[in-house]
């Protein structure tokens, strides 16, 4: 039998034993009693039982000692408090579990956390009808996933994931953009963060001897351990996750410095909304107009989101980016005049640069059917051994296939861990159950009177929470059928702590728009039709809207409503961080049958690219090819460095604004006709910098 399987039937017993016996117990009687101690020597019983305490308090499972007047260590005593095994119970609506089955159904084979998702969700569920089981609901469909993107990035995440449960250092290769370098690090892995449908790492770089952060499709190659230790760190009680997780582009690295930005009252409601918790927001002198005022670590990332935002925004302060923003609208207009000066072709190949990072191509859209992180198995078999004996008790007989499909484990699998179960015992051959497969497929339980422990849930084991608190993070308040923000507040509160603190972060998208979700989330259960006011950024202008509501659809902008516009006879998608206002209406209809609200969900809300009608071509500056590479299809290598890469488009102001958000790096070499509207709107921006400067 392999170590690791002894170990687990050992560790199983010991719960066992402890949880039988209800009280105190000595080192001897362990010895004596539980399956895998009694042939170890006295030096050999002592390192394993240590052993197998400090992993299962890894799993947050806690042994309480006792130790005697005199201090001697042979006359400890041990026990299990049924609380620090089982969960307490956690009483969900009928509403909350449709929510928690959505969540399932959504994020199921394309989430990295999917498979401890599910032993999570039959844990939390016990005794009521199981969301594993549920009616599928077709109310929200998903764009970005939570997916790792691909093999080698799904074996990395599970690397790391093990090493920040485990406190082990990593050490890979990892390709820095901004310099465009390969080079060896060592980290002290303290934290994953899900920002912007992107997986990142944040842990103590020793090289730099400061925290960093990674993006994990930069690594290249294998993530191995840098030492055989145990554990090699511990993490810092200082150190708070949240930090890194509640950050914008412009904020990430060392602070240089804080930014006054003038916003219009045309969009002035939009900013407060969705970007006043990144800086704070001050009245801004004319009537509607605000200050802006947040601090940057990246300058041109802070010009570029104030240029993407066009004649509405302009940095008044620090001097220095002022002119730095007026520098590059200069460049802008300048590289926009007259016939376009390119570099020629590079000599060799096209293509991406080798010295990119590996894999990042499957990356872009986040879309890959398999799971990262396989739980501990330790977690299945809890599981498993809590499924047979409620079957056994109630004297049914388990469906072998239907249960491979609910625990997405293999025959073989299941085999073996059914071998294992069978050889749990509470000592003196009492064994926790006895479970055959047959040759039908179905699978005969006789658990044992003593099998209480396994008979109620157990605790969520770190993995197993971490995935239902990040699975809850990801959707947001975004599901009709019931609020993932109470089944939130009902998990944590049975825990006793918050999960996104033990290694894994999803941060919130950039759009706050919560208050409006909630309102469209109503309209949708309650089929009635759904008002509102519409900011058109591309078009500059406000619309009133009535139309029907049929889900909700994440992207890599932000969340969207998909709608069947009776004036338009058409379906459309509206982002809802440009809602100024929206409100249910007192009328209701009646769902079209020829209305798919998922029929997009593979298109533009992984890509990125909207359906496009016309194609341009940009050049992409030497300073910026590095992320054209990693996030477009590049069409030419030039000899300075430049790139050339084809998009789509479905409007010139679409174009326009994503050029100018490049401020300065991007240049539309044809169409012409887009050319020339890029070169008009950085001249209008110029302009409107001059007259607020004038004021």
């Amino acid at each position: 039998m392999a170590k690791d399987t002894e170990k687990l039937i050992r560790q199983l017993s010991l719960i066992s034993y402890l949880m039988a016996e209800r009280r105190p117990v000595t080192a001897q009687e362990i010895r004596r009693d539980v399956e895998g101690y009694s042939a170890m020597n006295e030096d050999a019983f002592a390192r394993r039982f240590y052993a197998d305490r400090s992993e299962l308090e890894a799993l947050r499972i806690y042994l309480s000692v006792e130790k005697p007047v005199d201090g001697l260590v042979e006359q400890e005593t041990y026990s299990l408090a049924p609380e620090n095994f089982h969960l307490p119970p956690i009483e969900f609506t009928d509403q909350e579990l449709a929510a928690l089955h959505t969540a399932l159904h959504l994020l199921d084979g394309e989430f990295a956390y999917a498979e401890p998702l599910r032993l999570a969700l039959q844990q939390i569920s016990w005794g009521r009808p199981s969301p594993l089981s549920a009616p599928e609901q077709h109310t929200v469909a998903l764009g970005i996933t939570g997916s790792a993107g691909g093999h080698e990035l799904s074996q990395r995440l599970a690397k790391i994931e093990t090493a920040i449960f485990r406190r082990k250092t990593i050490v890979f290769d990892y390709y820095t953009m901004e310099r465009g370098e390969v080079g060896t690090r060592r980290v002290d892995p303290y934290q994953l963060l899900f920002q912007a449908h992107q997986f990142y790492l944040v842990g103590y770089a020793h090289e730099r001897k400061a925290i960093r952060v990674f993006r994990l499709s930069r690594i290249r190659g294998k993530v191995g351990y840098a030492t055989k230790a145990e554990h090699d760190f511990q993490r810092p009680a200082e150190f708070d996750p949240r930090a890194y997780a509640g950050r914008i582009d412009w904020q990430f690295g060392d602070p240089v410095g804080t930014a006054e930005v003038w916003i219009g009252r045309r969009i002035a409601w939009q900013i407060e909304r969705h970007f006043g918790r990144y800086g704070e927001v001050r009245p801004g002198g004319a009537d509607g107009d605000l200050i802006f005022v947040t601090p940057y670590a990246n300058a041109r990332q802070l010009i570029a989101w104030v240029l993407g935002l066009g004649e509405h925004a302009r940095i008044i302060g620090p001097p220095e980016l002022a002119d730095e923003l007026r520098e590059r609208v200069d460049l802008l207009v300048e590289r926009h005049a007259g016939d376009p000066q390119l570099a020629p072709a590079a000599s060799g190949p096209g293509g991406a640069d080798d010295s990119g990072p590996a894999g990042v191509a499957d990356a872009g859209n986040g879309h890959h059917p398999e799971g990262a992180i396989r739980p501990e198995r330790f977690a299945r078999l809890v599981t498993l051994a809590s499924i047979l004996i409620e079957a056994g008790r109630a004297g049914d007989t388990v469906n072998a296939r239907e249960l491979e499909q609910r625990l997405k484990v293999s025959e073989q699998e299941l085999r073996e861990d059914i071998s294992v179960l069978n050889l749990v015992n509470f000592g003196a051959g009492t064994y926790v159950l006895y479970a055959e497969l047959g040759p039908d497929g179905t699978i005969e339980v006789e658990p044992e009177p003593y099998g209480d422990s396994f008979a109620r849930p157990a605790r969520l084991l770190p993995v197993e929470a971490k995935a239902l608190i990040a699975a809850i993070d990801l959707i947001g308040e975004h599901i009709p059928e019931g609020s993932l923000a109470s089944v939130r507040e009902k998990v944590v509160g049975a825990l006793g702590e918050d999960p996104v603190h033990e290694g894994l972060q999803v941060a919130a998208p950039g759009g706050d728009d919560a208050e409006i979700a909630a309102v469209v989330s109503s309209a949708i259960a309650q089929r009635r039709l759904l008002s509102f006011e519409y900011y058109k950024e591309n078009e500059d202008e406000f619309s009133t809207r009535t139309v029907e509501p049929y889900a909700l659809i994440n992207g890599r902008e932000g969340w969207y409503v998909a709608t069947f516009d009776p004036s338009r006879e058409d379906v459309r998608h509206f982002r809802l961080d440009r809602f100024k206002s929206a409100a249910v209406t007192e009328e209701s209809f009646e769902p079209r049958a020829d209305v798919d609200p998922a029929a997009d969900v593979d298109g533009w809300p992984r890509t990125g690219e909207v359906p496009a009608s016309r194609r341009a071509r940009v050049w992409i500056s030497p300073e910026r090819a590095r992320w054209a590479r990693e996030e477009r299809t590049v069409t030419a290598e030039l000899a300075d460095g430049a790139v050339i890469v084809e998009r789509g488009f479905a409007s010139l102001r679409y174009l326009v604004r994503d050029v100018l958000k490049e401020a300065g790096d991007a240049v539309v070499l044809e169409p012409e006709d887009a050319r020339s509207a890029v070169s008009e709107a950085a001249e209008t921006v110029r302009a409107a910098a001059t007259a607020l400067t004038a004021r």
